[in-house]
């Protein structure tokens, strides 16, 4: 495992602990209809995945919508959204402050691990989000 892995590891259970308590208070039955257009301008969300007992699981991150309103995200492979993802498609994306504190309206949509051959795009996405400050972020 590399530093870069081992920081990300750390630092996700870091936040993990400092998630705010709202996180939690997002449920799928107040979800609106609509695009993820209204994330747009947002730096963070908070993405609600569900485990295959149903309940949900908050994690805020950083996204980036793409030029047709999708939302991407990059997370590790063996991360647990990406396990709740593979079993349940539903997910809540929210925009959210760093600690996962809704600041809008949940958006219901369906989740899917993007393919190797979209990575660029998605990456794309996310430069256009961030810029040089996710770059810095993804060398330490």
């Amino acid at each position: 495992m590399s530093i870069a892995e081992r920081f990300a590891r750390l630092s996700n259970r870091m936040y993990d602990r400092l998630r705010h308590k709202a996180a939690f208070t997002v449920r799928e039955e107040d979800a609106v209809e609509g695009d993820f257009e209204s994330l747009r301008g947002s730096k963070y969300a908070l993405v609600v995945t569900f485990r295959r007992s149903g309940e949900a699981v908050p994690s805020p991150v950083w996204f980036g919508l793409d030029d047709q309103g999708r939302a991407y995200l990059h997370t590790m492979r063996d991360a647990g959204k990406v396990k709740r993802i593979r079993n349940d498609a539903r997910a809540l994306i929210v925009p959210s402050n760093a600690r996962g504190k809704p600041t809008g309206p949940p958006r219901a949509g369906k989740a899917r691990v993007v393919p190797e051959d979209e990575w660029p795009h998605a990456e794309a996405a996310l430069a256009d989000a961030y810029g040089v400050g996710r770059k810095i972020y993804q060398r330490t």
